[in-house]
C-alpha cells in the first residue's frame, strides 16, 4: 500500500513567530500530531498538558508529551488548533518521520482516500448526539 505524505506547517498558537515546515506521514493508527522532541524548541514555549504512555509500531511503550496549543496547517484544510505529542523519534536516513494522526483529521474535515491514496475534504462534521432533537 502506498503511504500518504502531506505537506504541513505547525506554529505555535500563542506565537506565530515559532513555526516549523515537513511533510508528514498520514498515519490513522495514531492519534495526535506527533513530532519528534528535538524540534520541541522550535516551537518556542509551549504548555505541558500531559505525560503518557505510547506504544509505537514494534509493541514497545515510550513516553510523550503532549503539549499546546499549536496551529496546524495541512495542505489545502483549514487550520486547526491542536495539540502536540513530542515523543523521542530515531531519524531514518537523516530525517524524521513525524505523523498527522486521527484527531487533527477529523478537526481539519480531511479524510483518507483508500483507492487515491489522498486526502479528501469530508463536506460534513460529524454530530451524533442524542442530546439534540434536530429535525
Amino acid at each position: 500500500m502506498d503511504r500518504i505524505i502531506v505537506e504541513a506547517n505547525v506554529e505555535n498558537a500563542l506565537d506565530a513567530n515559532h513555526s516549523i515546515h515537513f511533510n508528514a506521514l498520514v498515519d490513522t493508527g495514531a492519534a495526535y500530531l506527533t513530532l519528534p522532541t528535538a524540534w520541541r524548541e522550535r516551537l518556542g514555549p509551549l504548555t505541558e498538558l500531559d505525560t503518557v504512555e505510547v506504544e509505537i509500531a514494534d509493541q514497545s511503550i515510550i513516553e510523550g508529551i503532549i503539549c499546546g496549543p499549536v496551529l496546524l496547517h495541512l495542505e489545502r484544510f483549514r487550520p486547526v488548533m491542536t495539540e502536540v505529542l513530542f515523543i523521542d523519534m530515531r531519524p531514518e536516513a537523516g530525517a524524521y518521520e513525524p505523523l498527522i494522526g486521527y484527531i487533527p483529521l477529523e478537526q481539519a474535515q480531511a479524510a483518507v482516500d483508500m483507492l487515491g491514496h489522498r486526502l479528501v475534504k469530508v463536506s460534513r462534521v460529524d454530530l451524533k448526539c442524542s442530546v439534540f432533537n434536530i429535525k
